[in-house]
């Protein structure tokens, strides 16, 4: 595994946020003194593309985006879109891609025993990279290992960065960045670990992707927030429900609307205006027809507003 980052500076980095939010807190505090205007979130919302419902084609899938108020969209890659295709409807409908997911993460992990099957994960991931540069995005979502019965904590560590570093050049080239997703994988179980696991990196090309949804089954959104801090590129806005957990299993609990769920919004707002956080937000949810992505857009509106 990998030598511990320098406790200096990710204790400094961690306490250059807690205190921008302590200070934030306390600059209007004297009793009398007139509150300032709040300031008006730069949140933009975006979807996936395998969400959107339908016999559309790629310009009708963007137009009806566009239709909805959304401020973009995210495409899979490695995939098997007709280039021209996408990028004709991105021009005229000024829809802009603002990233891509690896689709081979799962099945071709970077944390995989087989050195053969890392290697096809690191070309996914190098195509990723390309096909987002290439659309005009500016990031790859990458879930970056598994650990199962396999495949120990502790190789799954060592093989992804070694496998990622191994893409930081081209990312670096293309200006494309690469998000960690947290996700249920077993891996980067606490925010503290996730924190070092980039900072092990030593590259401004690599960050987090953070799911909102994904982390409230074991733990508090916001919490993790403000000790990711300023690494915190993009978002994944999605809900959870522990009581339909409880009552199901714990697959169940995504099966809530943006809003309805056990995921406290309002905190995860004042949370991501303590760190500066602005940019993309993109439903990960399940999608569906014009009516169903016109409700996520508009619950999406209500949460960027609390």
């Amino acid at each position: 595994m990998s030598d511990y980052l320098d406790r200096r500076n990710f204790l400094s980095r961690s306490a250059a946020t807690l205190a921008a939010s302590t200070a934030a807190g306390s600059l209007f505090a004297a009793e009398g003194e007139s509150q300032p205007a709040a300031k008006k979130r730069h949140l933009l919302k975006a979807v996936k593309i395998g969400m959107i419902g339908g016999d559309l084609s790629m310009l009708q899938k963007f137009q009806l985006l566009k239709e909805l108020g959304y401020d973009g969209i995210e495409l899979n890659s490695p995939n098997s879109y007709d280039r021209d295709e996408v990028i004709a409807a991105r021009d005229q409908t000024k829809l802009p891609i603002h990233g891509v997911v690896d689709s081979v993460h799962w099945k071709q992990t970077l944390s995989h025993p087989d050195p053969e099957v890392r290697q096809r994960g690191l070309e996914g991931l190098k195509t990723a990279l390309r096909d987002s540069h290439f659309f005009g995005g500016t990031s790859v979502l990458l879930v970056p290992a598994v650990v199962n019965k396999e495949v120990s904590y502790a190789d799954a560590y060592k093989r992804s960065q070694a496998e990622i570093r191994k893409a930081l050049p081209l990312a670096e080239e293309l200006g494309i960045k690469i998000l960690f997703e947290n996700v249920w994988n077993g891996f980067l179980l606490s925010p503290l670990e996730t924190a070092r696991y980039i900072d092990e990196f030593d590259s401004n090309m690599v960050g987090s992707y953070f799911d909102v949804g994904n982390v409230v089954n074991f733990g508090w959104p916001e919490q993790w927030i403000r000790i990711l801090g300023d690494r915190i590129v993009k978002l994944d806005i999605k809900e959870y429900s522990r009581k339909l957990r409880d009552k199901s299993g714990p697959g169940a609990g995504f099966r809530v609307k943006l809003g309805e769920g056990d995921c406290d919004w309002p905190a995860v707002m004042a949370a991501l205006d303590d760190i500066g956080f602005e940019g993309w937000g993109t439903a990960e949810v399940r999608g569906g027809d014009r009516e169903r992505l016109q409700d996520i857009a508009q619950r999406m509106d209500n949460i960027y507003g609390m």
